[in-house]
């Protein structure tokens, strides 16, 4: 099991996207995503997004906000990914050369444009929901099979979804 960070930097109708093109061996080459990585031995999910924010950007996050938690099962080389995706709006400092990709500050009605996962395309609109979401995405072989997701809006009943990519190309 894997235990990471996913933090979507956003300024002025914008959100800094990484695009992932520098790395070899890379399992998420030539996508965008958004900042992030591993938790360290220690770490709360809100150092790690700090850290690895700053270490992938340059930027120094001051309270990121956890808006949901993402399940993978066998995502990679068969184990579970578990990702805490925070979105960022306060911060300072200068964009760095970034050795995991290229940055750019994309327009946020822009950002379902980008080469993205499939599942990015499905919760990237949810940050901008209030509430939190908890989803678990099934890929095999890069290719999204479904999702099942619970959203926790602010004050009212969770609502749960579940929808199968291959059910939806036959309707």
């Amino acid at each position: 099991m894997k235990l990471a960070t996913l933090c979507y930097v956003q300024s002025n109708g914008k959100t800094l996207m990484l695009h992932r093109i520098k790395k070899r061996n890379d399992m998420h080459a030539g996508k965008w995503s958004g900042l992030g990585g591993k938790l360290e031995s220690g770490e709360s999910p809100e150092d790690c997004v700090i850290r690895e924010v700053l270490e992938e950007s340059g930027l120094l996050i001051a309270n990121p906000e956890l808006r949901g938690v993402l399940t993978f099962p066998r995502f990679s080389k068969g184990e579970d990914w578990y990702a805490f995706v925070f979105v960022a709006a306060c911060f300072t400092g200068e964009l760095i050369d970034s050795s995991e990709g290229v940055l750019a500050w994309v327009d946020d009605d822009q950002l379902l444009d980008l080469e993205l996962w499939e599942g990015d395309r499905t919760f990237i609109p949810w940050l901008r929901r209030r509430g939190f979401f908890s989803a678990k995405f099934e890929y095999d072989d890069g290719r999204l099979l479904g999702y099942e997701v619970f959203h926790y809006p602010t004050g009212q009943q969770p609502v749960h979804e579940i929808i199968s990519v291959s059910d939806n190309l036959h309707r």
